[in-house]
């Protein structure tokens, strides 16, 4: 016998009734709007949060009472959390269905119609609820289907199929309840963001019967298409044909040439479903999908919900609310996740088609891409001098990789995590990326590649690399082009209107520089002069200057390189039409630049005239036990001074040449890896006499400022005395988090999914600014560097810079800018403007 608690209640929702999102949830809430806006909607009951607790531990409240409400008809019963998100239990429909409500149905509608309705709910009743074998319930509707089904039902339970309403209610409700507190919901909400202690409310709903000649069914329709936001009537219509009162028939809603329409089929109902979305629209205040039923021809609202859309639809729909003053131009903004804006800016796979996917990793840089697979850097610039397009598949990518990603269309590691080699680079050059795909199994040696399903891929195979969802599919699939339309150009020129904090682009090649500049960054806040020499014309020359014996072969060397650096930093410069470019000076080990494997070292022999075991020995002399600690930034600059000199005067000279031709030029120079303040007075000087030099030979004048890029914790501790020397103090946070943790960004990856998971770091430190850690040394050097040097300007320039929770913190730390690789740009404008709105900035 079941137990009433006293204390439990229901309440019918009417447009004066009690119903607040925070006891009885947002589906209950949302019902309630739409009576109040005069919306057909059926009879309503809401279950608030502390009933269904008590659902949950066997205190029913009284169903007889609540199923006495609905008078007979069949009801469905819905989840109702606070946040639509946090999902919840199905829905059960037609809860009420019994023996006689069958008999019914098979004399007004046909056996065909009344077994399909009864046999759906025994088989849903019976796998949800009493939790049987969902084999023994999977027939397709027949008489000799439904009688099976109630036997099989009763063999389980050793009693018939419940013919009460008040107990399938209960049963039901129950269910629901306990199926909220199950290990796995919990953890399935709160990945979504739910609190532990989220609760679940429950709404019962009179459904719509399919009496009387009129037209009777369910549907659901929507004024925007999905994916693209564009104004289109959407949806679908069930229900019975009112020239075969037997016979359920699908509908367009619109006029198809295709099949019927609920257009042609109830004009006037189809007029007053659009009127019913207009008025959501404008009242409720977004798109809504509304579900609907009719019974005998006559419109019910079941429910309205959040349209589903994509990020694309998002942005066209959130400014289009605001143009049509439904909303402010500050709500649009903050309705648009900043994330979402990657996956507007590259190629997408079509979500409306199907997929053959292969294999799963992380999705490192968003953007899709279809192309043949090649298994190296040299095979992929070949395969682009062909004009073909391809995917570079590597194990893990290393700096000697870079002209093969230049050429691919898409990059795939069957290693790495977010923040490695791969994955850093692909998202400053607005590549899709997939990196640990470990489903992968690669032969590069054979130049094959082997999926878990037993698959095999060969050079020249075509897949697909979807590095927004992480997923590798066959062949070449359909594409969505990027949405760089009127209402993304809208967004972000109102998210400019209020943010608070500079966006930068880091930008290396003048190819970076354009796209930066197209994305509206302000300027460049790093330029990695390093990736400058990779190209093939430059890697020999650049590899000459290693290997040069003297400070005389060095120049000889370095003299071939500077007109190449100016003509560099002239195009940077151009494009960048007078806003601030930072440039840093070299950072990488010398090593870098030198081949590793015995093929290449014997082209590089071959290429210096020079024996191979000499260039062997030399190499090896170079290497270093930690190349990142080594000798490496300032530490090349000062030993090796003409390296710095070099670049010191390429930048000058195209600062000169480029200020004739348009804005004047105001050119960053920024030292790497300082951690001492005599380092930076030592390049200083050797900068300040090259400026002098270029002043005297060219007889132009020009300012420039000299800054320093803090990526050790030393120079985060004594950033005031450093900053005496110091227009601007850049934080490289990626090399900041890596010394400061003791960790290699690219090795990292091969543990932080177990810290995170275990609770050792809350998220990965490369991928989200340690603000306890890190974001400390950060507040140190900038709080340290403004009392000595008040006009100090402050920034980011690591990954971290295109983070919005980075960036969050950034403001709150009072940094005048953040810099990130270009096609983060739009998504650090929108997250800005959207703390702006959020939070109050500092006070500095």
């Amino acid at each position: 016998m079941q137990k009433h608690a006293v204390f439990a209640e229901f309440t019918e929702i009417t447009s004066t009734s009690a119903i607040d999102t925070a006891r009885h949830g947002w589906r209950a809430k949302c019902l309630q709007r739409l009576i109040r806006i005069d919306l057909p909607v059926p009879r309503t009951v809401a279950l608030p949060c502390e009933t269904v607790r008590l659902i949950a531990t066997g205190q029913m409240p009284d169903t007889e009472k609540l199923a006495a409400i609905f008078a007979g008809a069949l009801v469905s019963i819905r989840p109702s959390p606070a946040n639509p998100d946090w999902g919840g239990p199905g829905t059960v429909l037609n809860v009420g269905m019994n023996a006689a409500k069958h008999a019914e149905l098979v004399r007004d509608h046909g056996a065909a119609h009344a077994n399909a309705l009864y046999l759906g709910f025994v088989q849903s009743y019976a796998i949800h609820v009493a939790r049987l074998d969902p084999d023994m319930f999977t027939a397709e509707p027949s008489a000799e289907a439904l009688a099976a089904a109630l036997a099989a039902y009763e063999a389980e339970m050793d009693e018939g199929f419940p013919q009460s309403p008040a107990k399938q209610l209960g049963e039901v409700l129950r269910s629901m309840a306990r199926a909220w507190e199950g290990t796995t919901a919990r953890l399935l909400r709160e990945a979504k963001g739910a609190p532990a202690d989220a609760a679940l409310g429950l709404v019962v709903q009179e459904m719509a019967q399919p009496v009387g000649p009129g037209l009777s069914g369910s549907g659901t329709i929507q004024l925007f298409e999905p994916v693209t936001g564009a104004p289109q009537v959407t949806g679908r219509f069930r229900g019975l044909n009112p020239a075969n009162r037997k016979a359920e028939e699908t509908l367009y809603l619109v006029k198809d040439k295709r099949g019927h329409s609920l257009e042609e089929a109830a004009p006037e109902v189809f007029a007053r479903l659009q009127d019913h979305c207009r008025i959501c629209r404008e009242r409720l205040r977004e798109e809504m999908l509304i579900e609907f039923a009719l019974e005998n021809g006559a419109l019910k609202v079941i429910d309205a919900v959040k349209m589903q859309r994509s990020s694309r639809a998002a942005v066209r729909i959130a400014v289009t609310l605001a143009q049509d003053k439904i909303i402010s131009r500050e709500e649009a903004i903050l309705r648009v996740e900043p994330r979402a804006l990657s996956e507007l800016l590259h190629y997408q796979v079509d979500p409306r088609l199907p997929r053959d996917r292969v294999a799963r990793g992380i999705a490192a840089s968003p953007g899709a891409a279809s192309g043949k697979i090649v298994f190296s850097a040299a095979d992929a610039q070949a395969a682009a001098a062909r004009d073909e397009r391809c995917i570079l598949v590597r194990r893990e990518t290393a700096p000697e990789d870079i002209r093969g990603m230049h050429a691919a269309v898409a990059v795939l590691t069957e290693r790495g995590g977010i923040t490695s080699h791969a994955a850093v680079i692909a998202r400053g050059l607005g590549l899709p990326c997939i990196v640990g795909a470990s489903d992968l199994s690669l032969n590069s040696r054979d130049k094959v590649l082997k999926v878990r399903d037993g698959r095999t891929f060969r050079e020249g195979d075509v897949i697909t690399v979807d590095g927004t969802n992480g997923e590798v599919l066959a062949g070449t699939a359909e594409m969505l082009e990027p949405a760089l339309d009127e209402w993304f150009t809208t967004l972000l020129h109102w998210a400019d209107n209020v943010r608070d904090i500079g966006v930068r682009g880091n930008a290396d090649t003048p190819d970076d520089a354009r796209t930066a500049r197209m994305f509206e960054a302000e300027g460049i806040g790093l330029c990695r002069t390093e990736h400058m020499f990779f190209d093939e014309d430059r890697l020999t020359v650049m590899r000459e200057m290693i290997f040069a014996d003297t400070v005389k072969d060095r120049k000889v060397a370095l003299d071939r390189l500077l007109p190449m650096q100016r003509a560099d930093f002239i195009a940077l410069f151009d494009i960048m039409a007078g806003l601030p470019v930072c440039i840093r000076l070299f950072d990488p080990p010398l090593h870098e630049f030198l081949p590793q494997d015995r093929e290449g070292l014997r082209e590089l022999a071959e290429a210096l005239d020079r024996p191979l075991s000499e260039v062997t020995r030399r190499v090896e002399a170079l290497s270093e036990f930690n190349p990142m600690l080594g000798m490496r930034g300032v530490r090349l600059g000062i030993t090796i001074p003409e390296i710095y000199e070099m670049q010191a005067r390429a930048i000058f000279e195209a600062t000169v040449e480029a200020s004739k031709r348009g804005a004047a030029v105001v050119p960053e120079v920024m030292i790497p890896l300082v951690s001492a303040k005599r380092e930076v007075e030592l390049i200083k000087t050797r900068v300040d006499a090259i400026a002098a030099a270029v002043r005297t030979s060219t007889g132009a004048d020009f300012d420039y400022r000299l800054g320093v890029m803090v990526e050790t914790p030393r120079a985060a501790l004594r950033a005031g005395e450093i900053a005496q020397h110091a227009a601007f103090l850049s934080f490289g946070t990626n090399d900041l988090t890596q010394m400061t943790y003791g960790l290699s960004r690219d090795d990292a990856g091969r543990f932080m999914g177990d810290y995170v998971q275990q609770g050792v770091y809350p998220e990965d430190p490369f991928h989200v600014l340690d603000e306890d850690g890190v974001g400390e040394l950060l507040l140190i050097g900038s709080t340290r560097g403004r009392e000595m040097r008040p006009d100090v300007t402050l920034s980011v320039c690591g990954e971290h810079g295109g983070n919005p929770e980075s960036i969050a913190f950034c403001r709150r730390a009072g940094l005048d800018y953040v810099s990130c690789s270009p096609f983060r740009v739009p998504v650090a404008r929108l997250a800005a403007a959207q703390f702006a709105l959020l939070e109050p900035r500092a006070v500095t």
